[in-house]
C-alpha cells in the first residue's frame, strides 16, 4: 500500500532567522506548502517569539501560512495576523471560555479565514469533538508548548487515531495537524494514525538536508 502523503508545515520557530529567507525558499521548493508560525506571549506558555510583524515579511513566499496562537487571548492578535497574510487562525481550547462563539468572532475578520482548534498534551479530546465541525482544523500538540526540541509524546497517537475515527464516521472535512517531536520515526507512526498535515522544526532546519527531510514527511 502506497503512503499517505502528509503536508510538511515547517515552523519557522527552529529556523536560522539570519539566512530565514533563504529557509523557506528551500522549503517551498523541496515541497513544503504550509508555513507554520508560533506566536507565544509568555503567559499562555513559557516563552515569547515573534509577532505578527512576522507573518507580513514572509506571507509572500507562495506559501500558507499557517499561524499558531499560544497565547490567553487570540482575539488580541487574530485580525493583524489576518491583515498581514495568515491563512488559517489556530487558537487553542485551553485560552478561551468559548470555542465556537471565538471562531465566529475570528471568521468576521475575513470571509476567507480558515479557523483551527488546538489542544494541549493533557487535555483529553472529548473537550473538541462536539464542535469539531465548526473548524476546518484541529492541532493535536505532541509535546508540552513552548519551546522546540522535546521528544513526542507516544500517547498523542491515541488522540490522533480518534479523531481520525470521528472525523471519518461524521464525513468532515477537518483536518488534522500534529505539532512535536516530529521526525523520521515518529512522522510514520503519526501517518498511520491518520494525520493530514505536520509541523516539524528541528527536524527539518537541523538537518543537513532540509530537501529529504521533507520528502520523508510528504511520504515522496
Amino acid at each position: 500500500m502506497a503512503k499517505k502523503k502528509l503536508i510538511a508545515a515547517p515552523s519557522i520557530l527552529s529556523a536560522d532567522l539570519g539566512r530565514l529567507e533563504q529557509e523557506i525558499q528551500e522549503c517551498r521548493t523541496a515541497g513544503a506548502s504550509f508555513l507554520h508560525y508560533d506566536i507565544m506571549d509568555g503567559h499562555f506558555v513559557p516563552n515569547i517569539t515573534f509577532g505578527p510583524d512576522f507573518i507580513k515579511r514572509f506571507s509572500k513566499e507562495g506559501m500558507f501560512n499557517d499561524v499558531h496562537l499560544m497565547i490567553d487571548d487570540p482575539l488580541k492578535y487574530a485580525a493583524k495576523c489576518i491583515n498581514f497574510g495568515a491563512d488559517l487562525i489556530t487558537f487553542h481550547l485551553e485560552a478561551v471560555d468559548d470555542p465556537i462563539e471565538t471562531q465566529e468572532m475570528i471568521r468576521q475578520f475575513s470571509p476567507k479565514i480558515k479557523v483551527g482548534i488546538s489542544i494541549k498534551p493533557r487535555t483529553p479530546i472529548e473537550k473538541i469533538l462536539p464542535f469539531l465541525n465548526h473548524f476546518d482544523l484541529v492541532l493535536v500538540m505532541s509535546v508540552e508548548p513552548g519551546f522546540g526540541g522535546q521528544q513526542f509524546i507516544i500517547s498523542s497517537l491515541d488522540k490522533i487515531r480518534r479523531l481520525r475515527k470521528y472525523i471519518d464516521d461524521q464525513k468532515l472535512n477537518t483536518l488534522i495537524e500534529v505539532d512535536g517531536g516530529i521526525n523520521a520515526e515518529t512522522i510514520e507512526m503519526v501517518r498511520e494514525a491518520g494525520v493530514d498535515v505536520a509541523v516539524a522544526g528541528s527536524y527539518i532546519f537541523k538537518s543537513s538536508d532540509k530537501r529529504e527531510a521533507i520528502k520523508t514527511i510528504i511520504g515522496a
